[in-house]
């Protein structure tokens, strides 16, 4: 498929290794020559490691077949993360390493994510959107302080640490942001 018809999610074959698109810069070319630029920001799979790659709008890309199976975190298998298929209950295992950074969203019972299957192997979790976490550490809000609304560090129960308004205390559950890691409300 040509680079403009690329869309995020999308796992495509370069240089004989899979990777998934994560994200997509698109960037016109100055002047008369009308070439516009694709920069995607891939992760190879299995493994995570990032790899950038800029193509021109008509250079060519292979789309590789993945099936995507809706599943639940069930438990932690020393450092593997075991999904449980919704529909067959078949079980996926996914290294601490190939969930990477997203270990830190994925909590008892976390359904709505999706594991990329080629081969009959599982090679990554795409998680929810949002999730809900608990804060377990923040300091308390300033009383009578300024009106401004400073952020504030906060941890969570699976361990991350994101910045919070300050008017979130212990205990209180939140949605996170799976894509950017931000607060997004009170669940």
């Amino acid at each position: 498929m040509k680079a403009a018809e690329i869309k995020k999610g999308n796992v495509v074959e370069y240089n004989n290794s899979v990777y998934q698109v994560r994200d997509i810069e698109r960037s016109a070319a100055q002047g008369r020559s009308g070439n516009v630029t694709f920069r995607f920001i891939m992760y190879s799979v299995p493994g995570g490691s990032k790899f950038d790659l800029s193509l021109r709008a008509d250079d060519e890309l292979k789309e590789v077949e993945l099936s995507r199976r809706e599943a639940t975190f069930s438990y932690k298998d020393g450092d593997a993360f075991v999904f449980m298929d919704n529909e067959d209950y078949t079980r996926y295992m996914l290294d601490a390493n190939v969930v990477g950074d997203d270990a830190g969203y994925i909590t008892d019972g976390l359904s709505g994510c999706f594991i990329q299957i080629i081969e009959d192997l599982p090679v990554a979790v795409q998680l929810p959107p949002n999730v809900v976490l608990e804060v377990v550490d923040t300091p308390p809000e300033l009383k009578g302080g300024t009106a401004t609304k400073r952020p504030k560090p906060a941890k969570l129960n699976t361990g991350i640490e994101i910045q919070v308004p300050e008017y979130i205390s212990n205990g209180e559950k939140i949605y996170v942001s799976t894509l950017t890691g931000d607060f997004n409300g009170r669940a």
